[in-house]
């Protein structure tokens, strides 16, 4: 689904919303109705894909704990309902790659001690289960994020790797990428909500919304 430059989005007096927040959004770009269907037909897409391919999914913290958690949830609720039974496995890894609402040069990757744990564990399934490899991020903008992290993943040599994304920026950079499954393609806009933080805060927000600059100042670290 993509997102226009020139959607107004919704006005945030249309939805409830924590009322700690008001001042801070400028509107609504994502109501949170809409991520959870679009979010089922990723997960319908990804069981067409898959076949019979077991799942290890490493989960992108923390703002993509929500949308890994209800794409997985999906996931299991059609295999489930289906003939065939997709096993998942999930671990986690945490990125820092913002200061404030500005992209900082080098970005920190967290968990690499986990990561470490999963040669052993991974390579033996790519071997005997023909291993399906899908992980998470939240947003995919300027593709610097995603390319850093496929580097870490790729050394321990899974049998395919499969990107999913809620969001990815439109963005002017040529080095812009495109994950293999994504919700919504949106303006180059910094978004909050739906576990999506600005130093922190509104990931209690159930909706994808524009901070505005007041919101920036209050928040700022």
């Amino acid at each position: 689904i993509q997102i226009s430059d020139n959607w107004p989005g919704y006005s945030l007096d249309l939805f409830t919303y924590p009322q700690h927040y008001y001042g801070d959004l400028e509107y609504v770009l994502i109501p949170h109705g809409i991520i959870v269907d679009r979010t089922e037909r990723l997960a319908k897409d990804i069981m067409q894909d898959i076949g019979y391919n077991d799942i290890v999914v490493l989960c992108v913290l923390k703002g993509g704990y929500k949308f890994c958690a209800d794409l997985v949830e999906h996931i299991k609720n059609l295999s489930r309902n289906s003939e065939r039974f997709i096993s998942m496995k999930v671990d986690f890894v945490r990125l820092k790659s913002y200061h404030n609402d500005q992209s900082m040069q080098d970005m920190q990757i967290m968990g690499g001690d986990d990561l470490s744990k999963l040669t052993g564990k991974v390579s033996f399934l790519c071997v005997l289960l023909a291993l399906f490899f899908l992980f998470y991020k939240d947003i995919v903008g300027t593709g610097r994020t995603m390319k850093v992290l496929l580097n870490n993943i790729e050394k321990y040599q899974p049998k395919m790797i499969k990107v999913a994304s809620l969001l990815v920026k439109r963005t002017s950079r040529p080095d812009g990428y495109r994950p293999d499954y994504y919700g919504f393609e949106i303006p180059d806009l910094f978004v909050v909500g739906y576990a999506l933080d600005y130093n922190e805060h509104f990931r209690d927000l159930n909706h994808i919304c524009v901070i505005n600059d007041h919101g920036k100042a209050k928040y700022r670290v």
